[in-house]
């Protein structure tokens, strides 16, 4: 199946000579010249910018050749239009198309249809593989079962289940009756599950009596009979029997999985639904308030991953792809199940958590399967990085070819472990920006297409069709090297459509800070060179006496002292500077927390930053509260550090996180007291 054209780059796990070496070196308050001459003019860099001024220019003409390599029931109108209100585009709007189809039906009459879609391991052990026709035949049942309990095109559906495949079923099936998916986290509580169901008026319920994470089970079906009692929309429940652990079933309204597809139809045809009808639904919280149901297209989603699956992971029917992202968020959406499906790749993936039953088990499943693209996030790197390399240096990971890094920036230290210890200095490394409202990927190397040098901890540069820029306050772009915000300048085939049910804040979250821009809300510099170095959340930027600095800039910093494994920033109200930087700080096994530990961290600071970003303070923590998609909550880190009631929890991963931050603090001011007593 053909790909972005161009030539087919490496972009190896290496550092030029004179190549910055992380997000330190966007942590300086200017970035100078970092690269070679000869490295600048490089042939991979004119190719991506002559792509992206092609896509800039003329996006149907650009995309079209791309649009052509996947199925279009009927095709009316322009492939791109532009519209006067946001998102300011539309695309393939009068295109007919099932997303579904173009995942798998389409691969039933090729070479693939006896391929590995899947290998799929659960947290205790099971093992399944399961082939793009065997893929066919179990969408087509669920779909079957699905459209008897009456679904229906445009019907909203929560999908509420470990990560097992009968939750990619579930999806694939959805779309190829034309409703709405909505795939709720299977951590989440019962009462952030009813918020969701009834935001979108939902009407089937599909979950399991229970799932494996971290040794324990979650019981789900109790968790979700809690949420149906808020949930008066929900008419009927399907339960995947999982664990085997009883549970109650309502006669009427409850269904067990295995019932149904036991007397469903093998053949359900896809309905063929327009470019613009929404595939699916997605909540994200984001810092504060209610949750935001994003709504994603059918046309335009498709195409940004089957052109974002190849350009940014190389793939090829030889490789066997793992993002350990759970479904639940829009990684495990893209790249999970719709984007390698679209390139008709082999997909592993797991239950469960990375230690059980040791810190070796992703080493033994990359050793097992042939694992040779691995897509995961910092914060897991991190986590592998405190455990030590003697359990890693056990497994053969020769197989591995290209890492990718996702969910935040990845600061330099982890970068060059990642690189060393995982990828053996021989791996293509993509360090990916997007977000849930963006559908795929922006910003990133992109090997399928060219080559290009890495800094390692800059996402490089934006995908082709995206016009990336960064701007200050008054949206005025500004010079290289100074800090702003990222805006994107135009839309883009994936970009999500509307927020369910409530455009005005669609608007007003997104377009209205910079005017005819998306505003993403993250904080960035371009270097020299162009390329650019996203720095976490523009709310998360402290202003210390005039100066502006993000809570990840100091936190690179940290986490470059041998001590210490993860750290995590906020800025804290103060009278005479504005704002001063709080630190929690993890340490790596062999080193104890100690005032002369704490005072060689702030000259560390003063040494590497300047004495304007040294912390107030230092909390040595055993872990810091973070979501389920691994994102520090600094909004809890704050509230407790300024003694505030705790805001919105429904995220988080480990309440115990919040204890410790909270247990930390008191521990410092009862030092605070000893010392003035």
């Amino acid at each position: 199946m053909p790909g972005p054209s161009g030539p087919r780059g490496l972009c190896k796990g290496e550092v030029q000579e004179g190549v910055m070496s992380g997000n330190e070196a966007a942590a300086t308050e200017e970035l100078k010249d970092a690269l070679p001459t000869e490295v600048r003019i490089s042939p991979g860099m004119n190719r991506l910018t002559e792509l992206n001024r092609r896509a800039l220019e003329n996006p149907s003409e650009f995309w079209e050749p791309y649009a052509d390599e996947l199925h279009w029931e009927e095709r009316e109108g322009p492939l791109f239009t532009k519209t006067a209100d946001p998102p300011y585009g539309s695309w393939f709007k009068g295109w007919k198309t099932n997303l579904c189809y173009n995942c798998v039906d389409r691969w039933m009459t090729t070479e693939r249809r006896n391929k590995v879609a899947f290998y799929w391991e659960g947290e205790p052990g099971e093992k399944r593989t399961i082939s793009y026709h065997d893929l066919y035949r179990e969408v087509n049942l669920l779909a079957s079962a699905m459209k008897e309990l009456g679904v229906r095109e445009g019907d909203r559906v929560a999908i509420y289940l470990p990560m097992i495949p009968e939750a990619i079923f579930a999806m694939l099936a959805t779309v190829r009756l034309g409703a709405i998916h909505s795939v709720v986290f299977g951590g989440f509580t019962a009462q952030a599950l009813a918020d969701r169901m009834n935001d979108s008026k939902q009407r089937l319920l599909i979950t399991a009596d229970g799932g494996f994470r971290a040794g324990k089970i979650v019981e789900l079906k109790k968790i979700a009979d809690q949420a149906l009692l808020q949930a008066p929309t929900i008419e009927k429940a399907i339960v995947v029997k999982r664990t085997g652990q009883p549970v109650e079933m309502k006669p009427g309204r409850d269904f067990w999985y295995h019932d149904l597809i036991a007397k469903a139809k093998p053949y359900v045809a896809p309905e063929w639904v327009d470019g613009t009808h929404p595939s699916f639904i997605l909540y994200t919280s984001g810092t504060t308030g209610k949750p935001k149901g994003a709504v994603h297209s059918t046309g335009g989603y498709m195409l940004w991953l089957y052109y974002t699956m190849q350009a940014v992971f190389d793939v090829n029917d030889q490789d066997v792809y793992w993002c350990t992202a759970d479904i639940g968020w829009v990684t495990g959406h893209s790249y999970i199940v719709f984007g390698p499906l679209l390139r008709g790749a082999t997909t592993f993936f797991y239950e469960g958590a990375p230690q059980i039953p040791t810190w070796d088990r992703w080493w033994s499943l990359i050793e097992r399967y042939g694992v040779s693209i691995l897509y995961t996030s910092p914060t897991a790197i991190r986590s592998f990085i405190k455990q030590g390399e003697a359990l890693l240096e056990k497994h053969d990971l020769t197989s591995l070819r290209l890492l990718g890094t996702v969910g935040e920036p990845i600061n330099g230290e982890a970068w060059h472990w990642y690189n060393k210890h995982i990828g053996r200095g021989r791996c293509t490394i993509v360090d990916t920006w997007w977000q849930t409202e963006t559908g795929g990927i922006l910003i990133t190397p992109q090997p399928g297409t060219v080559d290009i040098p890495l800094k390692p901890g800059s996402a490089t540069f934006p995908v082709p069709g995206v016009d990336a820029a960064v701007v200050n306050d008054e949206g005025h772009e500004v010079p290289r090297g100074e800090k702003g915000y990222i805006v994107i300048r135009n839309p883009w085939p994936g970009q999500f459509m509307t927020l369910w049910g409530d455009p005005n804040r669609y608007k007003s979250v997104y377009f209205s800070r910079f005017p005819g821009f998306y505003y993403p809300a993250d904080f960035c510099i371009r270097d020299s060179d162009g390329y650019f170095w996203l720095l976490g959340r523009a709310d998360e930027v402290m202003k210390i006496s005039g100066h502006r600095l993000a809570t990840t800039e100091l936190e690179n910093i940290l986490i470059m002292h041998p001590a210490v494994a993860e750290s995590a920033v906020i800025g804290k109200k103060d009278e005479v500077k504005g704002e001063v930087p709080i630190a929690c700080v993890i340490l790596k096994p062999g080193h104890t927390p100690s005032p002369e530990l704490a005072k060689e961290l702030l000259d560390h600071v003063r040494n590497n930053l300047g004495p304007f970003g040294v912390p107030a303070q230092i909390y040595f923590v055993e872990k810091v509260p973070k979501t389920r998609s691994a994102k520090i909550m600094r909004r809890l880190i704050r509230d407790v550090v300024e003694e505030r009631p705790l805001g919105d929890m429904t995220t988080l991963e480990d309440e115990t996180s919040v204890e410790e931050a909270r247990r930390a603090y008191e521990e410092f001011k009862k030092d605070i007291a000893r010392a003035k007593g």
